[in-house]
């Protein structure tokens, strides 16, 4: 807003005394006008006598103008001409009182126009300011991203019920059942051939049973030989992978915790064809083969050494038992080793920390993966973090130990428990303690 002119002074000369003086001062209005516009306007500049005292007042009836201010020489009027214009701007860097310089308005005329007071200061810039904003972006996307990809995937995972009816037995820690499968569901004829699994026997069975502890100390995995002898509630004593042949999930958790005393927490299932893609999700896992394995059986022609296995070599590695010295036990035992290795590389940096990455393994492998109606998202990724840090050597790995690996029984050849050291093992995990016995003794 432009600055209000001052109040015009008067004239150093008094004005006549008596009557009005009709002198004008003339404000010039040429200055902020169009050119040729020489229009100016006159205000009065006199001022009216005082009305005199009557007389006997005690003071004299006017007062003496003239003994205070000369009257104007030269018979010229008492005017002068005074600029009406915006007044001349001040030198750079002088602020109104010849101090600071003032700071920039910014106003209608834009900097150095009629309606500013300079140029405008330039904005200082705030790198680091910039480098947050462009940081927390790039977080919330990822959070997004990641997000998407894990809520993709787990939508897929199917949801069987694994919990029994009646009473169940209580442990401390916290047990998830790890069952792998024969199903083919969701293979198709080729992929079947292919991966040397055969055609669809009408019924699932276990390849491998796995119990999975963690609690206050190291977890630990425990192989569960599949041809072990014993008692299936309400079936009488069978080969303990029956019970998922007679009653699927449900009935194999309740003669596991009938077996061991151990409340299994969780559950879960993956079939042949869901292990094989998760393995080529990764590309490959590698694998150190103690001894050569030429299995006919299992579609595989191994030699000693350490190489990456695909999807579909992988898969006859985990199931091979005729090549093995040690037969099933030697599979529980590769078994354990191999989920360790591909679990380690499943939820690696290198595929955790990429969305992209993370909703390709969920979508190759979640269609495969089975889990229980009350396991939730985070449950199952502890339980798979848990698999992680036994692979690294953070935990216990060992199978139940056993004392007799070809008992002739009317179901063909099972697998013995020995009693002693398997409950002395159970009973350890059960009160959550540290084990008693080694695992080379497994």
């Amino acid at each position: 807003m432009p600055d209000r002119p001052s109040r015009p002074r008067r004239p150093s000369g008094d004005p006549p005394s008596g009557g009005r003086d009709d002198d004008a001062i003339v404000f010039d209005a040429r200055r902020g006008r169009r050119d040729g516009d020489d229009t100016a306007r006159a205000i009065p500049t006199g001022r009216r006598e005082r009305p005199a005292r009557p007389a006997g007042g005690g003071q004299s009836a006017q007062r003496p103008h003239a003994a205070r201010r000369p009257p104007a020489s030269g018979g010229e009027p008492s005017t002068r001409v005074m600029p009406t214009g915006t007044p001349p701007s001040r030198p750079a860097g002088e602020g109104p009182h010849g101090g600071r310089p003032a700071r920039a308005t910014g106003g209608t005329g834009g900097a150095g126009g009629a309606g500013g007071r300079g140029p405008a200061r330039p904005r200082r810039r705030r790198p680091g300011r910039t480098f947050v904003s462009v940081l927390l972006v790039l977080v919330l996307a990822w959070v997004a991203g990641m997000f998407w990809a894990v809520s993709a995937s787990w939508a897929q995972v199917g949801k069987v019920d694994a919990s029994p009816d009646g009473d169940r037995p209580s442990s401390d820690g916290r047990n998830v059942l790890l069952v792998g499968s024969d199903s083919r569901a969701g293979l198709t004829s080729d992929e079947q051939k292919r991966l040397g699994t055969g055609s669809d026997t009408g019924g699932a069975r276990t390849d491998s049973i796995l119990v999975l502890h963690t609690g206050s100390g190291p977890s630990t995995l425990v192989s569960i030989p599949r041809d072990s002898y014993v008692e299936i509630p309400g079936h009488g004593m069978n080969k303990i992978n029956a019970s998922f042949s007679i009653g699927g999930a449900e009935l194999l958790t309740e003669t596991i915790e009938h077996n061991t005393g151990l409340k299994m927490d969780g559950y879960m299932e993956i079939g042949f064809g869901g292990f094989a893609h998760v393995v080529d999700a990764v590309d490959g896992v590698e694998i150190c083969v103690k001894n050569a394995m030429d299995d006919e059986k299992a579609h595989i022609n191994l030699q000693p050494g350490c190489q990456v296995l695909d999807g579909k070599t992988a898969l006859g590695y985990v199931r091979a038992r005729y090549s093995d010295p040690k037969g099933d036990l030697g599979r529980a035992q590769r078994q354990r080793e191999f989920l360790g290795a591909l679990t380690d590389k499943v939820i690696s940096p290198a595929n955790l920390l990429l969305p992209w990455r993370v909703h390709a393994l969920g979508t190759s492998s979640a269609g495969a993966l089975t889990v229980g109606e009350d396991d939730s998202m985070i449950s199952t990724a502890l339980a798979l973090w848990a698999f992680r840090g036994i692979s690294s050597g953070d935990g216990n790995s060992l199978a139940v130990p056993t004392s007799n690996t070809s008992l002739p029984t009317p179901a063909g050849t099972a697998v013995q428990w020995d009693e002693a050291r398997a409950e002395q093992l159970f009973a350890d995990l059960r009160a959550d303690e540290p084990l008693s016995i080694t695992p080379d003794d497994g």
